[in-house]
């Protein structure tokens, strides 16, 4: 018998030890079936041949190995050893949660031909002009396939029903599905092991192993890959974008670039022409985007720039099967461009060349329960364990990428340019509240604007980062707040369907006729969220288009692509959205953005609340003047001169990034600082401040030159019933930090805590 290590989905920091027959073929990365307790596990086998402590006699065999084509690699079994190890999370879960649900399965997976679809003899001699003209969709379906074959994915973006007028089009004859070979599977290119302590760390200048071609793959005499694709060379570079693309282009080995460009200046090109050197060799290309919403427009772009080019998207709004066959064409080197959210980041590209993390400086990269890993720092190790470049591109950076840029441990390449000629950057203007007459929080200083934007034609988007109508409703008689009984936080009123609702927790009860605690009848809401500015919109300008973007409208599945279709078609005269709107849009009509109501994060006790601010107002203003239009952008405050808003209408990044900088090093903050934070939750008090004060204690004794700090209650600290605390630990040095909770963890692991629930955030984001 052999012995495997397998790792399971099981809240324990181990692999588990099973024995296999020496007669069956087993390697690390396969999924097996195993026993554990009373049921059966699927598992991932992480060694083979292993020598064990256990008794012969106590050791399990496994059940069955799934010999299937979904085998992980030695690459990606080391990038999930160094989460499991780095974010301190059991191995087992950290493994089998980076999978698709259809992997953590007991039953094989069988890889299906990629399936693509073409004209037929009869859809070729079709002549469109006699097609009826009322099927729109299908008449575009038919045109599309004229040019070329395409992919379900490609056919799907064209239109929300597509898939269904698809099938009509294949039924009629019109159109045939064909099956492409299968592709060259390449070996996995890796350039050594890297340390957990690497992550952000400094970039390598080491050589790259095949000489800049994607190692594995089949190249001609003068280097070319054999297969060949279509590039839309559309755009002309402007002299920055292509310097920036000769020097990733030249880049040999692991190279971190920080693309720092102002909105408009054309980062999506710079991404384009990367893509297409890479395309060229042959090789893989993994595209990092913080929000699904933006995976739509990016799929429709790179679709018209790389016709017949192979993209798929991964991110949580797939189906399971759409999500297993996307991953599937990742792992067997069919997809050339995978586009995903941040769990992407562990899809399986056997030719990986280039990594690209859009919009880098986004909170959404990091995962905020279960394995609480940062998709852009994962990315960056995952880059430098393959010895592949890696670009982060953003308008406004993260003070932490920033930092590392201007101390060189990232290479620094700047867009200062809007990339179209006529574009230029918006005018901003600070409106003091305070000083002038405001309707329900819209000033009419901002309402004129609005009004001659309409005459214009041009289109007006208001950001309020708050959905809902009101954030609380008050009695005037007794000063009641509508608080939610299972939170520390308020209940939100939502006027259209009569509701009080947490966001926090998901309670909801419908509003009140009355105070619940005097009886009075005065109830009246403060404040304003998308609802309430609709509202007033509506009764301003009572004949213009307006649309709500928020989550509320748009949970349906296909409700944001209608929107933003509806956008680009200029049949929408005014936009109101929270932070849905703020990230890489491009809306060519749209002249005036009105910020309402930033101010509250002035106040916040989460020290990167004003890097969050700066960032979103740039991003937000950075909608308007896209085109030859030019744009302006209003701020209402009740701080006119306060720094950050004089940095704003400056455009002055760099002078802000500095200050922030300088206080950040003052006080002892990221990126001058290593954090890690333990949380812990449970329904009575006691047992949350006795774990927590337990862990501290144990902290102390172990006696590391790392700074502790206080038991203190979280930001809300009562969620769903459940009381909320923390304890940060903090150290100048991040091998140190690592170090120390290396010998923590094991001391956490042992103190009573069958009432709660605890996990460890390491660089945190959330305080």
């Amino acid at each position: 018998m052999q012995i495997v290590r397998v790792a399971l989905d099981v809240p324990l920091s181990t692999l588990f030890d099973y024995t296999v027959a020496k007669d069956i073929a087993v390697a690390p990365g396969q999924r097996v079936i195993v026993p554990f307790g009373r049921r059966q596990m699927t598992g991932v086998v992480m060694e083979c041949g292993a020598t064990t402590n256990m008794a012969p006699e106590r050791i399990k065999p496994v059940k069955q190995v799934l010999h299937d084509s979904a085998a992980l690699s030695a690459g990606l079994l080391d990038l999930l050893r160094f989460c499991s190890d780095y974010y301190h999370y059991p191995i087992g879960q950290a493994t089998l949660s980076a999978l698709p649900a259809r992997l953590r399965s007991d039953k094989p997976v069988i890889s299906k031909p990629v399936s693509s679809y073409r004209l037929s003899a009869s859809g070729t001699a079709l002549d469109l002009d006699t097609f009826p003209k009322r099927k729109v969709v299908q008449r575009r379906i038919l045109m599309k396939l004229a040019e070329q074959p395409c992919n379900l994915a490609q056919i799907k973006s064209l239109s929300a029903t597509a898939g269904t007028r698809l099938k009509a089009l294949v039924a009629e004859g019109w159109v045939e599905s064909f099956s492409l070979a299968t592709p060259l599977t390449p070996p996995s290119a890796s350039s050594g092991q890297a340390k957990p302590s690497d992550i952000t760390s400094s970039h390598s200048t080491m050589p790259s192993k095949n000489d800049g071609q994607v190692a594995g793959y089949p190249t001609c005499g003068r280097g070319e890959q054999i297969a060949q694709y279509t590039f839309d060379n559309a755009h002309t570079l402007t002299g920055e974008q292509q310097q920036a693309v000769d020097v990733v282009n030249s880049a040999r080995g692991y190279t971190c670039f920080l693309l720092h460009g102002i909105t408009g200046s054309g980062k999506t090109e710079v991404y384009v022409h990367l893509m297409h050197h890479v395309l060229q060799r042959g090789g893989q290309i993994l595209l990092l985007v913080p929000e699904i919403n933006l995976t739509p427009q990016l799929e429709l772009y790179f679709h018209s720039r790389f016709p017949g080019v192979n993209l798929v998207s991964l991110h949580s709004g797939l189906s399971e099967g759409e999500r297993l066959h996307n991953w599937q064409q990742a792992q067997t080197g069919a997809a050339q461009i995978v586009l995903g959210t941040r769990l992407s980041v562990f899809a399986e590209l056997p030719g990986l060349a280039l990594i690209i993390v859009d919009e880098e400086h986004d909170s959404s990269f990091k995962q905020q329960d279960g394995l609480r890993y940062s998709a852009r720092d994962v990315a960056i190790f995952h880059a430098n364990q393959r010895g592949v470049p890696i670009v982060l591109g953003s308008a406004t950076p993260s003070l932490e990428s920033y930092h590392n840029a201007q101390s060189g441990r990232y290479r620094m390449l700047k867009l200062t340019g809007r990339a179209l000629a006529d574009a230029r950057l918006p005018t901003m203007r600070r409106i003091n509240i305070n000083q002038t007459v405001m309707h329900h929080g819209i000033s009419e200083n901002l309402l004129r604007e609005i009004g001659q934007r309409i005459a214009r034609k041009e289109q007006s988007l208001l950001f309020i980062n708050r959905r809902g109508y009101a954030p609380v409703l008050m009695c005037g008689g007794c000063g009641w707040l509508s608080g939610c009984k299972h939170c520390a936080g308020k209940m939100v009123l939502h006027l259209n369907d009569k509701r009080l609702r947490c966001h926090h927790c998901g309670y909801q009860l419908h509003v009140p006729h009355a105070c619940p605690s005097c009886g009075s009848a005065g109830l009246h809401p403060v404040g304003s969220g998308t609802q309430r500015v609709e509202s007033v919109l509506r009764e301003r300008f009572p004949e213009a288009r307006i649309l709500r973007v928020d989550r509320d409208s748009t949970r349906n599945k296909r409700a944001w692509q209608t929107m933003r279709e509806r956008i680009h078609a200029n049949e929408v005269d005014i936009l109101v959205g929270t932070q849905m709107l703020a990230k890489g849009h491009d809306f060519p009509a749209l002249t005036l953005v009105g910020a309402l109501n930033p101010d509250g994060a002035l106040y916040s006790s989460d020290f990167r609340a004003a890097e969050k601010l700066f960032a979103q107002l740039v991003q937000v203003a950075g909608r308007a003047g896209r085109a030859d239009k030019p744009g302006e952008v209003i701020i209402q405050t009740a701080f006119p001169d306060h720094p950050l808003f004089r940095a704003l209408q400056a455009h002055d990044f760099e002078g802000w990034a500095a200050s922030q900088l300088a206080e950040r090093k003052m006080a002892g903050f990221p990126p001058f600082m290593y954090q890690a934070m333990l949380r812990a939750e449970g329904k009575q008090e006691a047992d949350v401040y006795t774990f927590l004060d337990r862990a501290h204690a144990a902290a102390v004794e172990l006696r590391h030159t790392v700074e502790i700090l206080g038991v203190v209650p979280a930001s809300l600290p009562r969620r769903a019933n459940h009381i909320r605390a923390q304890l940060l630990i903090q150290s100048m040095k991040r091998k140190e930090l690592q170090q120390f909770l290396r010998n923590w963890q094991p001391l956490l692991d042992t103190l009573p805590a069958q009432k709660l629930r605890w996990s460890l955030d390491v660089d945190p984001l959330e305080f």
